[in-house]
């Protein structure tokens, strides 16, 4: 216990999935947690089921593609907790097309939700992390933004460029001296509500195509929620402090293949 003791974290995308997971996770560790979504009532139930009493873990509402709500909800924090210690950008959508069939509208909305958030969360992090001590930024990647999958054109674009931006915003905060670490997260398929939505859109039973992703990780199954949360959780503490533009791979094998 108490591996983030006294820190204050911000988990976007937190209602469901792999953001509650990890608020769950940070909390339990000891850290003070915002958890915020684009719903407010659903984030804010979130908020409450982790912590009822409500002084560890609270919520806002967040749209995580707008800038200037960013530098609100990060001043927000700052002067209501002294500061922001860890910051974990995972907020993000899906879609299950091919390069013909996607639409440069749903490419868009994709890029906004999944690349141009983490940019926006990342630098806004930044800006209240280097001038007090420095901090962890968690961007949330995935397998397909290491590997391509010819069903998931725009989802391996958007995840393909958090890793190789966190690489380059990891690169110069140690450059600057800004005591600020950048990492990225890439999990497998996790039965979340997104990978179900993505199970569901496919032309095939839904039993059949959860054993087939079952099936395409040699461990023999899908990903926990929590197993993600624990690799976010150690690069939120102070254990990672040698690690910055790194990656860790949470897919039982799947991309060793």
């Amino acid at each position: 216990m108490g591996r983030v003791a006294d820190k204050v974290a911000l988990v976007t995308g937190g209602a469901k999935g792999l953001g509650l997971a990890t608020a769950k996770r940070l909390f339990e560790e000891g850290a003070t947690v915002v958890v915020t979504d684009l719903d407010e009532a659903e984030v804010a139930a979130a908020a409450a089921a982790i912590d009822p009493s409500g002084e560890k873990v609270v919520s806002y509402r967040q749209d995580v593609t707008d800038e200037a709500g960013w530098d609100s909800l990060t001043t927000t924090i700052v002067d209501r907790f002294g500061k922001l210690d860890v910051v974990v950008n995972n907020a993000g959508v899906a879609a299950s097309r091919t390069v013909e069939e996607e639409t440069l509208e749903t490419w868009r909305w994709l890029m906004a939700v999944n690349l141009d958030a983490v940019f926006l969360g990342t630098k806004a992090a930044i800006a209240v992390m280097k001038d007090n001590g420095g901090g962890s930024i968690v961007n949330l990647s995935s397998i397909e933004g290491i590997i391509g999958d010819p069903g998931l054109a725009a989802y391996n674009a958007s995840k393909g460029g958090v890793r190789i931006f966190s690489k380059s915003a990891a690169l110069h905060c140690a450059k600057s001296g800004y005591g600020i670490r950048v990492n990225t997260v890439h999990p497998g398929f996790v039965w979340t509500p997104m990978v179900e939505a993505y199970a569901e859109e496919q032309d095939a039973e839904l039993d059949d195509v959860t054993q087939a992703l079952m099936a395409a990780h040699p461990i023999g199954r899908m990903g926990r929620p929590e197993e993600i949360a624990n690799a976010v959780l150690y690069l939120a503490s102070d254990e990672s402090s040698f690690s910055t533009g790194s990656e860790i791979v949470v897919d039982g094998g799947y991309t060793a293949q």
